[in-house]
């Protein structure tokens, strides 16, 4: 029989594994996964991410040993190690899940499909988060398509599968630690693989997850009632099929309503996750257009002082900075608290959209193209969608963490700041701050912008733009004491770190 060979990709499990349960029925298989330098050196691309990988690599690996199978893993070019393999073994079958990612990954398929069929080889691609490819081939609703792919059987390697192993693959002790560098360690981040992932929906489905309604907007309840089960989703450590199917069951023998009603939007957010999917695959030019292609037309010139007061979280806005703050460390943010970073970034500090959605991209170990550049499309104004998300920080820090616990823990300049100021410091006079520690050098920042009438511009500059006529860019003004670049730097850096402070869904 020909050989078959199963292409890991995010993709990082082997239960309900289609590429791989298809390639086991039909010959000996070889499983192999390729570390590719080049993809870890773009800019949305960061090490924290690998490092999940990594580990989530090393169990795929103990997944295939129980299986008898061997994980070959090469560093290079993926080309490279195909015209190895067929050096080698001559005429295979080449197997894989479609993955619908950025650019760089949709050229490097392309290039793969011209090899297989320069050397007459099949590739077999399957689907994943229910996404089709090409959407001309679904032939109904999307909603439709996905409830019915869905319920489909959850796949198992047949028990007579033989594997075949190659000698040329990198040994776990070989493989890279780091493959680029980090501006920001990320102490909290999750660990990678799927017995960590099994333990994660475990803990949510049979406890974590009754507070998910209502809870998941705060960044002080949303850390333990959302799922967390993003980054086991984005790198296929999880089957998004297991998890809807295991919630509905879990759902048909909710304990109460508030059970009931927490599984019932956890699942209609997992629909609504491959539904950005799906709208990333078809439209994929979000990556670096607008979705609205006249919003092109909105000049938000880049100003290095605005974007690294944001990246650092130096804003002067205490909810958005210990939000950011948050995110170094953890690696994972709730999607509010998402959503009001890109709008402080692009309504209020009048960035451009596009290094706003690469530094996060690098920040979120949990990055999954089709969802993020979506949702940065539409929290900074690009789609057209007729409300525009944006976000007031003092009123959402009034809102989500009205004590100023998770501000004080995130920020410590402002841990001796009394409640009346915590959401406003700038306010505080000359004394409260010195009663607060601050020195000349050493000093939590003033706003850059005037909020009320930064906001008031930006809403009449796309409302000109969607009705015609292109608006001139406003003018930002600066406050007095602004925060200038060097004194961004000489903020104090120093964030307690706890151990147990994991960092969607």
């Amino acid at each position: 029989m020909a050989l078959q060979a199963v292409w890991f990709k995010r993709d990082l499990r082997t239960f309900d594994h289609e590429a791989l349960c298809r390639a086991c029925e039909s010959g000996p298989t070889v499983c192999f996964y390729v570390i590719e330098p080049d993809y870890w050196r773009l800019d949305n691309t960061s090490n924290r991410q690998w490092h999940f990988v990594r580990e989530s690599l090393l169990d795929l690996s103990d997944q295939l040993k129980v299986l008898g199978a061997t994980l070959v893993v090469h560093q290079g070019r993926v080309i490279d190690f195909l015209e190895t393999l067929y050096q080698e073994r001559g005429q295979f079958t080449l197997h894989s899940h479609i993955e619908t990612g950025i650019d760089w990954t949709y050229q490097r398929d392309k290039k793969v499909a011209e090899w297989c069929q320069a050397h007459q080889l099949d590739w077999h691609e399957y689907s994943q988060n229910g996404v089709c490819r090409p959407v001309s081939a679904r032939g109904t609703t999307f909603m439709e398509h996905w409830i019915s792919w869905v319920a489909k059987p959850l796949l198992q390697i047949p028990e007579q599968a033989q594997f075949v192993s190659l000698k040329n693959g990198l040994e776990p002790a070989n493989w890279p630690i780091d493959v680029c560098i980090d501006d920001h360690p990320c102490h909290g981040r999750q660990q990678g693989g799927r017995s960590k992932g099994l333990e994660v929906f475990h803990d949510f489905l049979t406890g974590r997850g009754e507070a998910y309604s209502g809870s998941i907007s705060s960044p002080i309840t949303a850390e333990s009632a959302c799922s967390r089960l993003s980054p086991y989703l984005t790198y296929g450590c999880l089957s998004l099929k297991e998890v809807a199917q295991r919630t509905a069951e879990r759902g048909e023998w909710a304990p109460n309503r508030q059970w009931a009603k927490s599984l019932a939007a956890f699942s209609r957010r997992l629909w609504w996750h491959c539904h950005w999917i799906q709208t990333f695959e078809t439209r994929c030019s979000i990556e670096t257009l607008p979705m609205m292609s006249k919003m092109a037309q909105l000049e938000r010139p880049f100003d290095q002082a605005k974007f690294e007061a944001w990246r650092t979280g130096n804003t002067g806005w205490p909810l958005v900075d210990a939000c950011m703050r948050f995110l170094h460390h953890n690696g994972w943010l709730n999607f509010r608290m998402r959503a009001m970073l890109v709008s402080a970034a692009t309504f209020s500090l009048s960035l451009p959209w596009k290094p706003v959605a690469n530094d996060l991209a690098k920040l979120f170990v949990d990055f999954e193209p089709g969802i993020h550049y979506s949702q940065i499309q539409m929290q900074s104004g690009m789609m057209g969608n007729t409300v525009l998300r944006i976000y007031n920080p003092v009123s959402q820090a009034m809102d989500l963490d009205a004590d100023g616990h998770f501000v004080k823990q995130w920020v410590p300049e402002l841990r001796q700041v009394s409640q009346t100021w915590i959401y406003e410091p700038w306010k505080m006079t000359p004394n409260l701050r010195s009663l607060a520690g601050w020195t000349e050098t050493d000093f939590y920042p003033q706003p850059l912008v005037d909020f009320k009438w930064v906001h008031k511009q930006a809403k009449a500059a796309v409302t000109q733009i969607r009705t015609g006529g292109k608006p001139k860019a406003p003018k930002i003004k600066e406050q007095d004491g602004a925060v200038k670049l060097k004194q961004v730097k000489a903020v104090k850096k120093k964030v307690d770190s706890d151990p147990s402070q994991m960092a969607l869904f």
